[in-house]
């Protein structure tokens, strides 16, 4: 991943305009035709296209990925290039952002795209009763403001050095003003593709818009399909047969069934994806620190690593914050499988055994009821009683996590700490998954925002993965890689996306036709 500096953060955008609108010569070689047939897992019957719900690659794929656009775009690279604004720029403390939007951009009904449709999109995000994972992002400006009919101005409570990449959340859709309520139930928005029909849980197909403003520099598929198929062996087998051009999250157990296919190639991507084990810390008995050290010590990550990744990815140590990231503390030592050590720290709950449930299904990641049978096992020896409860693959999101007490989950990661520990670690957050809320981590969070300096920035970084590590409620055994398969029928460009599963979720607007 290209790692930009925050004073070359801050005068990307203009560059990155004129690449977006002019075509990357990457795709020199892209040509336009064809329908692309995806088999993706993280599909719900309860998907729509409201942005503020989706959770998982099938909703991000369809919507920010095909149909609709933000602000900003993380590239294939990393770098942070404009999508519907074509430049911004920051008062020196950083907290005041004004963005430039593209001009001549329709929405797929007719209407033209500008500055209302901005402040009412961000809007929803805020709205009373509204559920949004992006909920910290907008909630964190204390202005927003139309300055022209394609120009808006953001001023933020505190400054924040990575504010232009917290516009590409793929929650942050824009929708048209005065009518959002249609381009949800019908899927409106300035994308490379238009709905041609939705089945939530199903199946959605779109077809390539003519004339959109990102030219012959993106979307080369005249139509797209995407199928959501959750069961892992189901989508090997739709790849095998030919029923589907692309699938993500390949079982490893099956690697080699697909290796040995010639017609089909393994994508693998190291990135920050990893898996979890987040506890509700607001909950006995994970409400005391002893208990999630004793868990901490109990589980035996470089076994998860060989037995469940099969050595797709590496051992992580209770921190989100990846090998991908510009801060990763990769010389932080290591929480070793210790007995011992999680003897003692249930010794110091006043406890001698400790008996709990961990709820989990594959749905949470591939390999997550394995996992949980294997954290089962190491940890018994310490007295650690888990109980693992298998759920049901459907409604595993919204019956399971947030809501048991100890389960399984995942995070694709971020582009920036500040953007990861914001969407799941800051106090109050919807998806802070544990609960948790430690005064100087939160005070940390804060104060490294605002601060550009980077050497600064580092030490601060370093610090809160630290206390994560030591105090934190989640427990992160392993950073995945992304590993997914393309039949030989589909080109893309050498340098795939790390940020989420298959490019980034915008294979639609990056593939071709081979």
């Amino acid at each position: 991943m290209t790692r930009i500096s925050r004073r070359g953060l801050l005068r990307t955008g203009a560059a990155a305009g004129v690449l977006a609108a002019s075509g990357l010569p990457l795709f020199a070689q892209a040509k336009r035709g064809g329908r692309l047939r995806v088999g993706l897992n993280g599909a719900n019957t309860s998907d729509s296209w409201d942005g503020r719900t989706h959770s998982d690659l099938y909703m991000i794929a369809s919507a920010q990925g095909a149909v609709f656009d933000s602000l900003t775009e993380v590239a294939a690279d990393g770098s942070l290039i404009g999508e519907l604004a074509t430049d911004w720029e920051a008062t020196p403390d950083a907290k005041t952002w004004t963005f430039n939007l593209r001009q001549g951009v329709t929405f797929h009904n007719g209407k033209a795209f500008g500055a209302d449709d901005v402040l009412e999109s961000l809007q929803l995000h805020v709205a009373e009763g509204a559920k949004s994972a992006a909920q910290p992002i907008v909630a964190a400006i204390s202005e927003m403001k139309k300055t022209g009919e394609h120009q808006v101005q953001f001023t933020l409570e505190a400054g924040n050095a990575d504010f232009p990449y917290l516009m590409s959340d793929y929650h942050l859709l824009m929708y048209p003003a005065g009518q959002i309520e249609e381009a949800i139930a019908k899927g409106i928005g300035t994308g490379l593709y238009a709905v041609t029909s939705f089945e939530p849980g199903v199946r959605m197909t779109a077809k390539r818009v003519d004339s959109h403003y990102k030219g012959d520099s993106a979307g080369f598929f005249d139509e797209i399909e995407y199928i959501a198929i959750n069961d892992s062996t189901a989508r090997m087998n739709a790849l095998m047969t030919g029923q589907v051009d692309a699938i993500n999250r390949i079982d490893f157990k099956t690697e080699a069934l697909l290796k040995a296919n010639p017609m089909i190639r393994i994508q693998e991507v190291t990135g920050n994806q990893h898996y979890t084990f987040p506890m509700l810390t607001k909950v006995d008995p994970f409400t005391d620190v002893n208990v999630r050290r004793a868990l901490k010590y109990g589980i035996n990550r470089q076994e998860l690593v060989d037995k469940i990744l099969l050595g797709h990815g590496m051992a992580a140590n209770d921190t989100p914050i990846g090998p991908a990231n510009q801060y990763f503390h990769s010389e932080m030592e290591p929480l070793t499988y210790d007995l011992d050590k999680a003897k003692f720290y249930l010794k110091e709950a006043g406890l001698t055994e400790l008996n709990i449930d961990l709820n989990v299904s594959d749905a949470a990641f591939n390999g997550a009821v394995d996992s949980a049978q294997l954290y089962q096992a190491s940890a018994k020896g310490a007295g650690i009683n888990i109980n693992v409860v298998q759920e049901p693959a459907d409604g595993y999101w919204s019956n399971v996590w947030l809501k048991k007490p100890f389960c399984a989950s995942y995070f694709s990661g971020r582009a920036t700490e500040d953007w990861m520990f914001a969407t799941a670690y800051e106090a109050g957050v919807p998806w802070n998954d544990s609960q948790w809320d430690q005064p100087r981590f939160q005070e940390l969070l804060l104060t490294a925002r605002a601060e550009l300096d980077s050497n600064k920035r580092r030490e601060m970084y370093f610090e809160m993965q630290q206390i994560l590590r030591d105090d934190g409620g989640v427990i992160i055994p392993m950073f995945a890689n992304y590993v997914q398969a393309v039949s030989t029928k589909i080109a893309t460009s050498e340098t795939v996306g790390n940020l989420w599963q298959m490019d980034n979720g915008r294979m639609a607007e990056r593939w071709w036709m081979a």
